[in-house]
């Protein structure tokens, strides 16, 4: 008989291959197999408003000309029981007349998480999930860390990039950061962009460099949003960002702000920015309401934080950053450069930020390191 962990794999490898495509929608894969053993289907989730993983294997099936009655169906998320974007995938299993569907992974989704799986066995459909500590269930949920964050924690999951020196350093006195790293980081880069539902950067490298934010070093289906945090209203409409992206491609534009300007609002939603005033305390954006509106109300899963120091150190000093994606270059910059975050000084090693280390690996001639948050992600492992 077929294994588990072989279809499984396989769902999870079709998975994966949504990852910069599905936003908002999580990155499912799903594979069929007859009762023979043969793979009779295959499909992962497409973009927002598209066909889901599980209907994408059953009209690969069907273009096959295999029947898919008495097949199992290996899905890496519970599949969804409600009426969203598209209808609901349980029904089109039901139809379909499968005998079997094994789960990898519960949905967070409160409009499924578990609905779906009692859905399909009220139909008379044998369902298996995967012990929620196996390696593929673990993985399918690694996987969508930005989904079910926002289910979750109502908050979308923040991986803080930063390119620099080997001694720390991400851009010179004058200011001066083009390049540190080499092209294959930075095309790496852009595709961890490409992944992101949201790209946020501050005014002060919307004004010193004048970025576009989007992605360009990597094919991309779709642009993630962007997301400017300028508590002033200084965005000039002249800037850079407001260009089209690609051909074909839009991206959403929104601004967060501390102070009301309608002039200046005014001349930001001419060209096309959604204008958001969230006030802190402290006369600036309030982050944290920020990112709970990005989650509840936008739908962003992951964002790909991309700022100065000075935003990246109110950020972690907040307790919001989860991840941290590094590039190392293999150089030395010296003294009286900027670091990755302006935030301290520390009174006592108690104060600081520990992380954990993830993959470190070479890319081009320089070193991508992925280090996360301790805790942050206990929200993943039930």
């Amino acid at each position: 008989m077929t294994s588990v962990a072989g279809p499984t794999a396989q769902a999870l490898a079709l998975a994966g291959q949504a990852l910069s495509l599905s936003n908002p929608n999580p990155r499912v894969g799903c594979v069929l197999v007859a009762a023979d053993d043969r793979e009779i289907g295959r499909g992962h989730t497409q973009r927002a408003g598209g066909p889901h993983a599980e209907v994408m294997a059953l009209r690969d099936a069907a273009a096959r000309g295999d029947s898919t009655v008495g097949a199992t169906a290996f899905v890496t998320l519970e599949p969804c029981s409600h009426h969203g974007r598209t209808p609901p995938c349980c029904d089109a299993l039901i139809a379909a007349g499968l005998r079997k569907v094994v789960v990898a992974t519960s949905d967070p989704n409160p409009l499924v998480a578990g609905q779906g799986l009692e859905r399909l066995r009220a139909a008379g459909i044998e369902v298996e999930l995967l012990p929620p500590d196996s390696a593929e269930a673990r993985a399918a949920r690694e996987l969508n860390i930005g989904f079910f964050s926002r289910m979750v924690r109502q908050t979308p999951w923040v991986r803080m990039k930063a390119a620099m020196s080997l001694d720390g350093v991400t851009a010179l006195a004058n200011g001066e950061s083009q390049w540190i790293t080499g092209e294959a980081a930075r095309a790496d880069g852009h595709a961890w962009r490409a992944r992101a539902c949201a790209v946020i950067t501050g005014i002060g490298t919307v004004l010193e460099d004048d970025p576009m934010l989007d992605v360009r070093e990597v094919p991309a289906t779709r642009q993630p949003h962007l997301v400017i945090v300028d508590s002033r209203l200084e965005t000039p409409p002249t800037a850079r960002l407001f260009q089209t992206p690609a051909p074909g491609l839009t991206r959403k534009l929104f601004v967060y702000c501390a102070t009301a300007d309608a002039q200046r609002q005014a001349a930001l939603e001419q060209q096309g920015a959604t204008v958001i005033p969230l006030p802190g305390s402290n006369g600036k954006v309030d982050l944290a309401a920020m990112l709970r509106d990005l989650a509840t109300v936008r739908e962003v899963n992951e964002v790909h934080l991309e700022a100065g120091h000075k935003l990246n150190g109110s950020f972690i000093r907040e307790g919001l950053v989860d991840e941290l994606l590094l590039y190392v270059a293999p150089q030395l910059l010296g003294t009286g450069g900027s670091g990755i975050a302006s935030w301290g000084p520390l009174q006592s090693l108690d104060q600081r930020l520990n992380l954990r280390f993830g993959p470190v690996e070479p890319v081009g001639g320089d070193l991508r390191i992925l280090a996360r948050v301790q805790g942050r992600d206990a929200f993943l492992h039930p």
